[in-house]
């Protein structure tokens, strides 16, 4: 065998052996894509039904959320119509919403409260019904996505963490800025009273 026949041999190899590395393989593993299993998670956290109303409430039209409860797609522009309800933006890593949870579901418990619906943002899922659940906060909440920017928080124009919203029967929302965390209940009665 002569030398240039041996290189031929060597280079027709390697060639080989680089087009089987790139290959793909069936016995490749696959990338687990599936949702993962939240039903002991929600089990435990016990949140109550999501609502749901009639009309429209136009800053929040066609934006869908996932009930954090169920796993059910909610429109939140139609949920929030027709009802004084609360919407309370929040985080597991944010440290000023962990203390405001339990502050809105002890006003959630008091006569003639306005409804309240938590909307949990840039965190994980199983991460926010841990947090719920570890504080006893069983409020109506929704899953507004892990990244930056979600739907719900996208129409709110939220900028910070937490923050309330005021949505009133006739379809208006308004920020709500003083107080920027609510301490007590009655703090949260007064901003829900006052209209913002």
């Amino acid at each position: 065998m002569t030398t240039a026949t041996k290189w031929a041999l060597a280079v027709g190899v390697l060639i080989i052996g680089v087009i089987i590395a790139v290959l793909p393989r069936d016995d490749a593993p696959t990338q687990n894509t599936a949702a993962p299993d939240l039903s002991a998670p929600r089990a435990a956290a016990a949140l109550a039904p999501c609502p749901r109303g009639t009309g429209e409430v136009a800053q929040l039209e066609g934006v869908t959320s996932q009930c954090l409860g169920d796993g059910a797609q909610l429109d939140l522009g139609t949920a929030l119509a027709g009802h004084t309800t609360l919407v309370n933006v929040w985080a597991t890593w944010c440290e000023p919403c962990k203390t405001e949870l339990p502050v809105l579901a002890a006003y959630a418990r008091q006569p003639g409260a306005a409804q309240v619906l938590l909307v949990q943002a840039a965190s994980s899922q199983a991460d926010g019904l841990a947090l719920l659940t570890k504080l006893g906060v069983h409020l109506p909440s929704v899953f507004d996505g892990e990244g930056g920017t979600g739907p719900a928080r996208s129409a709110l124009k939220v900028s910070a963490l937490p923050a309330s919203y005021l949505v009133t029967p006739d379809g208006q929302v308004h920020f709500i800025r003083n107080p920027p965390v609510f301490g007590n209940p009655d703090a949260v009665r007064t901003a829900v009273e006052s209209g913002s």
